[in-house]
């Protein structure tokens, strides 16, 4: 995937309204989300959806599925509305949802490995705006 000069502009576009928006504030609201983020049973990804770290329930599962489906579905939406792939798209959010996680939240590494965010920077894939 290449990710351009047109995705980082993207980026910069739509990062508040992605970050503030609708998916973002429900999340923070459903208590078995907050839960699951708190005790690092999920991350956020680099392409730009939540993931399960180590085993999944069933009940884990829907509600990252849930959630991921909310998300491609904004994705898309604002994808078509600013010019860009839902892939581009998916991609800078994942970014950006990986710079607003805190310390002890889990998020992918460039390395694809889970990692646990600490009180330094998240590491980053160097094509995120």
């Amino acid at each position: 995937m290449t990710i351009g000069r047109k995705s980082i502009a993207l980026g910069c576009a739509f990062a508040a309204a992605l970050l503030l928006g609708t998916p973002a504030a429900a999340q923070q609201r459903d208590p078995a989300y907050q839960s699951a983020r708190d005790n690092g049973q999920v991350g956020e990804k680099m392409d730009g959806y939540l993931g399960v770290v180590g085993e999944a329930t069933p009940e884990l599962r829907r509600l990252v599925d849930d959630i991921n489906i909310r998300r491609r579905a904004v994705y898309a939406e604002r994808a078509q509305a600013e010019g860009a792939t839902l892939l581009e798209y998916a991609f800078t959010a994942g970014c950006l949802a990986i710079v607003r996680t805190v310390p002890g939240e889990m998020y992918q590494a460039p390395s694809g490995e889970w990692t646990r965010r600490g009180t330094e920077a998240p590491l980053r894939d160097p094509r995120c705006p």
